[in-house]
C-alpha cells in the first residue's frame, strides 16, 4: 500500500484535507503532469469537473493496482472500490473522489458498469503476473481499461449515440495500445507482457519471461505489428471524429494528437532501444492542445 494512502471506503483523504471534492479531483489531475488536464482544461466548468472525476476514480485505482505489496491486498482495496460504486449510485459515496462524482453522475447519466469494467482491467494489472494469450484477450483489456473510461466521456462531451461509442472504443484501443508500447521495459519489471503470445510466437518469440522476451532479437518485429495495429484504430477514431461539431470533439481530438505523436516518436526511435523513455514535453502538451482546441 503507499504510504499516506488510505482505502477507498475511507470518508476522506487525509493528504486532500481542507480540499472540497472537486478540488481534488481536480488536483489529482493537475498534479499527475498528464495531457489529459491541457485537453479538459477548454471544457466548460460542468464538464470540466466530470472529466476531472473520472480521471482521478482511474488514477486512484491504477495507483492500487501499480502499487507494491501482495496482490491479494491490492484485490481487496479494488473491492473496496466496487463497494464504493455501489455506494455512490445509491447517493452516499464517502471517499472524496467518488464524492466529486456524484453530480456528475446524476448530470450526465454516466454508465455505472463502465466503472466497474474499469475495475475489471485494473484486476488483470493487480493479479501480478500478467499475459496476453491473442488480440482479442488483449482488445479486451484495452476495453476495460480505456474503452470504458471513452464510454464514460461520451455523455459528458455530448456525443451522439452513434457514433459516439465506436469513437470510444477504437481511440481507448489507440491510447491504451500506445501506453503498452510506451511502457514495455517498466511492464516486464512487473512481469507483465502484454503483447499477445501468438503475435510474439509469429515473431519468433517463444519466450515466457517478461525480461527475456523483451530483449529477444525478433521482439521487436511483434512491436511493429502491435504499432501498425494501433495505427489503424488512430484512422479510424480520426474518421469517427470528423462529422462531430468541433465543440464535442475537442478534447478527444487532442489526446488523439497528443498519444499519436508519442507513438510517432516510439516508432522513430525503433524498437530495438526500449531502454529509452520517450515522452512528450510540457510545452508541446501545450503547443498541441492549443493547436487542436482553440484553431
Amino acid at each position: 500500500m503507499n504510504a499516506g494512502r488510505q482505502s477507498a471506503a475511507a470518508p476522506a483523504d487525509l493528504a486532500a484535507a481542507g480540499l472540497s471534492p472537486a478540488a481534488h479531483a481536480t488536483e489529482v489531475v493537475r498534479s499527475s503532469g498528464t495531457s489529459f488536464y491541457w485537453a479538459m482544461r477548454l471544457l466548460p466548468a460542468p464538464k470540466r469537473q466530470a472529466m476531472y472525476a473520472i480521471y482521478a476514480f482511474c488514477r486512484e485505482v491504477d495507483d492500487i493496482a501499480d502499487s507494491p505489496g501482495r496482490s491479494g491486498e491490492k484485490l481487496r482495496r479494488l473491492e473496496g472500490w466496487r463497494e464504493e460504486i455501489a455506494r455512490l449510485y445509491g447517493g452516499n459515496p464517502k471517499h472524496l473522489i467518488s464524492r466529486a462524482l456524484l453530480a456528475p453522475v446524476e448530470q450526465f447519466n454516466l454508465p455505472e458498469e463502465e466503472f466497474r469494467a474499469v475495475l475489471d482491467g485494473m484486476e488483470i494489472d493487480a493479479a501480478g503476473r500478467v499475459r496476453m494469450h491473442d488480440m482479442d484477450g488483449l482488445l479486451g483489456y484495452c476495453r476495460k481499461v480505456a474503452g470504458a473510461v471513452g464510454m464514460l466521456s461520451v455523455p459528458v462531451f455530448g456525443m451522439p449515440r452513434e457514433p459516439g461509442p465506436r469513437i470510444a472504443v477504437a481511440l481507448g484501443n489507440a491510447l491504451q495500445l500506445t501506453n503498452i508500447l510506451r511502457d514495455i521495459q517498466a511492464d516486464a519489471a512487473r512481469d507483465r507482457l502484454y503483447l499477445p503470445a501468438e503475435t510474439l510466437k509469429k515473431h519468433g518469440v517463444e519466450e515466457d519471461s517478461a525480461s527475456r522476451a523483451i530483449t529477444h532479437p525478433a521482439f521487436a518485429g511483434a512491436c511493429r505489428e502491435l504499432s501498425g495495429i494501433a495505427r489503424r484504430y488512430y484512422r479510424e477514431a480520426e474518421w469517427l471524429l470528423k462529422g462531430l461539431e468541433r465543440a464535442v470533439k475537442r478534447p478527444p481530438v487532442i489526446m488523439m494528437h497528443t498519444y499519436r505523436e508519442t507513438l510517432k516518436l516510439l516508432d522513430r526511435q525503433g524498437w530495438n532501444r526500449l531502454g529509452r523513455k520517450v515522452s512528450l514535453k510540457g510545452w508541446r502538451k501545450i503547443a498541441l492542445a492549443l493547436r487542436y482546441g482553440l484553431f
